[in-house]
């Protein structure tokens, strides 16, 4: 797990994304992580195979930088693999971009992973004292190494050996010459939706936004415990005998996911929006306008508008063409870095009481210098509204949060963080109001990062193993 002082925002893993069975497999991959881009921007690959040959193509950057038409063109095949990273366990290298690629006794396969197991340390020195090499510091060369061991065994065989093994989140896809075949860890922590494409194609990915953009029915998500098997033959499905407990992330409903997905067969942007409406009702305010910083809480600002009746505003505009680097500025302009993204709206802002509703605080460091912009441009009362409880817990499932020591939840009361950020009021939403604004029941979510109990206990070496 990667972390630095410069990641001010929690950061998702990564995105995946498979296609078998159409001839444009490589280009509808590429368009599929174009939509999940969001979920990792650091490194970008795909892999494909015509059912004799497997090619590939990773690269450190952005989708659109990492792919041209050519390189397209190039990756033949009617069945691919792609995927998108943030680097929570592994360092941000190419040798850690995915997918992973292996062949072993002759036979290839590649995996693309979107989470943590929570038994990484202990699975790799078991692997290492066998005489396994490894190529990267990635959970998903682990798996490669585990279905190796298992190589013996019918292929089928060797997957629900090597799912058995492995403790943690995982949702992720593995293809070999002629198979695509998504899985998902028994409380299915991270998402993964199946689709078809007109003509008979399969398409698996981490979101609905992503069959949306190449217009493929959504048919339904991987069941947590589930192996789906796609090949010439169809689907072949292999679920647990029982059904136990549901871990979602929740943080996926406040953050993560596009809003234009569904979500756990939840629909993002009206939960985000919902969010709005219960903290409306949980702490109502007066004040001249509701604003976000865009775009983290457009839609619960919506939700909080419509039921307070407090009307909406735009008080920070961003700029959306803000390159992955840019010149560095002098040291004398202070708070750039904030500036050259979100920019305050002087002439509306000037002598108003404004409410700011976020979908998290982590840090802080960064709402500490948006409160001071909005204070620079005359604000005359700033309250801030938060569409989830404090999050004073690290994430062991695939989430880039900091360790505990630097959640400003973690060692602050509510009323300390208020005094920190500079703010007239601060208040989160009650974790009790998260979960209704789902819909759904709190047994079937995740919700370690606000109180602590985590579904899969993690290793007490994961922290030392992940910074190393």
């Amino acid at each position: 797990m990667k972390y630095t002082s410069m990641a001010q925002r929690p950061r998702e893993e990564c995105g995946v994304c498979g296609i078998f069975g159409h001839q444009d497999s490589a280009k509808l991959t590429y368009f599929g992580l174009y939509a999940l881009q969001h979920r990792g921007q650091e490194s970008a690959g795909i892999v494909t195979s015509d059912g004799h040959q497997i090619i590939q193509h990773k690269a450190m950057g952005l989708v659109s930088e990492v792919f041209s038409e050519k390189i397209l063109q190039s990756l033949k095949g009617h069945i691919a693999l792609g995927h998108v990273r943030y680097s929570t366990t592994g360092a941000s290298t190419i040798e850690n971009a995915q997918p992973f690629t292996a062949t072993h006794r002759g036979n290839t396969m590649s995996v693309a992973h979107n989470g943590n197991l929570v038994n990484i340390r202990a699975l790799r020195d078991e692997l290492e004292k066998q005489g396994s090499i490894f190529q990267s510091t990635m959970d998903s060369e682990v798996f490669v190494h585990l279905m190796a061991r298992y190589s013996h065994l019918p292929f089928e065989e060797a997957l629900q050996e090597t799912i058995a093994k492995m403790q943690g989140a995982f949702s992720l896809l593995l293809m070999t010459k002629d198979k695509l075949i998504a899985v998902r860890d028994s409380l299915g922590f991270r998402p993964l939706c199946l689709g078809k494409i007109n003509g008979g194609a399969y398409m698996v990915a981490s979101e609905t936004c992503a069959l949306d953009l190449v217009e493929a029915q959504y048919i339904r998500d991987i069941e947590p415990g589930e192996i789906l098997i796609i090949d010439a033959n169809g689907l072949t499905s292999f679920l647990p005998e029982k059904k136990g407990r549901q871990s979602f992330c929740i943080f996926e409903q406040v953050y993560f996911a596009r809003p234009d997905s569904d979500i756990f067969g939840i629909n993002v942007y009206a939960s985000r929006k919902r969010m709005g409406e219960i903290l409306a009702d949980e702490c109502r305010l007066e004040a001249d306008f509701v604003m976000p910083f865009p775009d983290s809480g457009n839609y619960a600002a919506i939700g909080y508008s419509q039921a307070s009746g407090i009307p909406l505003e735009m008080g920070m505009i961003r700029n959306h063409y803000i390159g992955r680097t840019f010149i560095q500025p002098t040291q004398s302009m202070r708070d750039f870095s904030v500036r050259v993204k979100l920019n305050p709206v002087r002439s509306l802002l000037q002598g108003k009481r404004v409410i700011i509703i976020e979908d998290s605080i982590i840090r802080g460091t960064t709402g500490r210098s948006r409160v001071r912009s909005l204070r620079a441009a005359g604000v005359k009362e700033v309250h801030m509204l938060i569409s989830c409880p404090p999050t004073r817990f690290p994430c062991y499932y695939g989430i880039d949060f900091p360790s505990g020591g630097e959640l400003i939840a973690a060692s602050k009361s509510v009323n300390e963080i208020r005094d920190y950020l500079g703010l007239d009021t601060l208040y989160y939403l009650s974790l009790a109001g998260l979960v209704r604004a789902t819909g759904n029941h709190a047994e079937s979510f995740c919700l370690a990062c606000f109180d602590g109990v985590y579904p899969v206990p993690p290793d007490p070496q994961f922290h030392k193993l992940a910074l190393t």
